[in-house]
């Protein structure tokens, strides 16, 4: 057991860091396991030698963040402790350097920035500034879609990019709409609702209506992409775990110079019709190891949405892996 006393001079954050009522520090004292104690400006954390480093990290890194003019929300202080416990060589993250601690990732639009909360986001946010085509494959609410978002948004203001292609199989999940009225926009408008969602978080709504207008920012169903060459691009394919084998090979070899492709799907939500082989599934084996291809996982350790979302995926994942067993265990033995 040790003990660490940390002081904060920036007296008109200090509340911020400590949280409604030392919420903050109650989270870190649960999470964590150890006791952290506030006097004005000061806080004194006790507990096992380790815990209290990451603990001072977690404390000393949010303080740098309010310094820097960010909020701070629940979410974020949660996922400063993911960072600080974090054993950087038990990752296996490819895209994540090894060191001695880890720092956050983010991108910046001129609205607002966006800091990874957990590894696997940061290196998800490392793999797109370093790889032509990044898979971000994981469970809903890991921050694929958003983080995909910003960082094409930032792509374009920075002029890096000329345009923003938004992309996503028009696959209902478990329902049949009908046909949808209206011109091409109006009837995908549907599919691509979490894509635009985020991109006005990023951008002004006003410079997202222009870039629509002028065609910087294009809506592409993915079953029109066939026969073009995308140069000069940020290309975004969401929920591709939808997309057959061939949808996907033909939309990956659209990528035309100076173009980045990100395309993100969760395995495990696939509605395609029985049968039907997930092409995202298929691609992530025959192109793991690819010079140029990021592979980012994301699992139920990495929601960052309501907590309980974690506890939803968790339950799903052992009744998957259950029925795997009970297939296995089932199966007629080999003649």
């Amino acid at each position: 057991m040790t003990h660490a006393v940390l002081a904060f001079d920036d007296n008109r954050i200090v509340g911020e860091l400590f949280g409604q009522f030392d919420q903050n520090l109650a989270l870190i004292e649960a999470r964590l396991g150890v006791e952290a104690v506030a006097r004005g400006n000061q806080v004194t954390i006790k507990g096992p030698h380790d815990a209290c480093e990451q603990a001072r990290h977690v404390l000393e890194t949010l303080y740098q963040r309010l310094q820097q003019g960010a909020e701070l929300h629940p979410a974020d202080v949660e996922g400063a402790i993911r960072l600080a416990v974090a054993d950087v060589a038990q990752l296996n993250l490819p895209t994540l350097e090894p060191k001695t601690r880890m720092s956050y990732s983010q991108v910046s639009t001129r609205r607002r920035t966006v800091v990874a909360r957990t590894p696997a986001q940061d290196a998800y946010l490392r793999a797109m500034d370093r790889a032509d085509l990044v898979f971000g494959l994981g469970p809903a609410g890991t921050g694929k879609t958003f983080l995909a978002v910003a960082y094409a948004a930032a792509l374009i203001e920075r002029g890096d990019a000329a345009r923003l292609v938004l992309s996503r199989p028009a696959v209902e999940a478990g329902e049949r709409l009908g046909f949808l009225p209206g011109d091409m926009r109006e009837k995908v408008d549907p599919y691509l609702r979490p894509l635009y969602d985020a991109l006005y978080e990023m951008m002004p709504p006003e410079k997202v209506e222009r870039g629509l207008a002028s065609g910087m920012i294009e809506v592409a169903p993915l079953a029109f992409m066939r026969g073009r060459t995308l140069q000069n691009a940020i290309v975004l394919l969401d929920e591709a775990q939808n997309c057959t084998s061939m949808q996907m090979k033909m939309f990956l070899t659209r990528l035309g110079e100076n173009s980045k492709m990100i395309v993100n799907g969760d395995s495990s939500q696939i509605d395609l019709p029985p049968g039907q082989v997930s092409g995202l599934a298929e691609a992530a084996d025959l192109l793991t190891g690819v010079e140029g291809v990021a592979m980012v996982r994301f699992t139920a350790a990495d929601v960052v949405r309501h907590p309980l979302v974690a506890r939803i995926v968790s339950a799903y994942d052992r009744a998957g892996a259950a029925r795997t067993i009970e297939r296995g265990h089932g199966a007629p033995s080999p003649s």
